[in-house]
């Protein structure tokens, strides 16, 4: 497997939770549990996703727009998954924040697996992007053992250039 059909079987099973979550009746409790579940899908892939193939794409310093705009849509996305957690807590407001999550989400996978995948095709191998699909695979884990804060941390370093993420990436909250 390479890194766009490890990426692509990833988008399919969040998309397919949040036809889950949007697909719930009005008025119906909020199921934290689904929430919960798309949080650990969905945080894991982007954190890993950034770290090895949204890296290695501005490593070459190329599709450098493409990259930005994905990291935005990131943000996006866990900002709404964040509110939809609150919300789904106290049971306020949640479905109209979970159909603007699958909205933004199902936007950002339509471009990535168009534009930002075709650029990196360009630019790896597909041996290259077999090793990708490998390291993505593995740092997922790691990830969703890390928690919040910590991913957080790890959405800065991934932003930063290298040579500034490095001192950042040694400090860590896993055990």
């Amino acid at each position: 497997m390479d890194i766009y059909e490890a990426l692509k079987k990833d988008h399919r099973k969040v998309e397919d939770l949040l036809e889950q979550l949007v697909s719930l009746e009005e008025g119906t409790k909020a199921p934290v549990a689904l929430i919960n579940k798309i949080r650990d899908e969905l945080i894991p892939h982007s954190r890993a996703e950034e770290s090895i193939l949204y890296n290695s794409i501005r490593a070459v310093n190329t599709a450098q727009d493409l990259v930005w705009h994905g990291y935005a849509e990131h943000m996006e996305a866990e900002t709404l998954l964040r509110a939809l957690q609150v919300e789904g807590k106290i049971d306020a407001g949640w479905k109209k924040t979970a159909q603007k999550l699958k909205k933004a989400l199902t936007h950002h996978i339509e471009e990535e697996e168009g534009e930002i995948f075709a650029a990196a095709k360009q630019l790896f191998t597909h041996d290259e992007a077999v090793v990708m699909a490998e390291a993505f695979e593995r740092m997922k884990p790691e990830v969703k053992e890390g928690g919040f804060v910590q991913s957080t941390l790890d959405l800065v370093a991934n932003m930063m250039p290298a040579r500034l993420a490095a001192p950042l990436r040694t400090f860590t909250l896993r055990g």
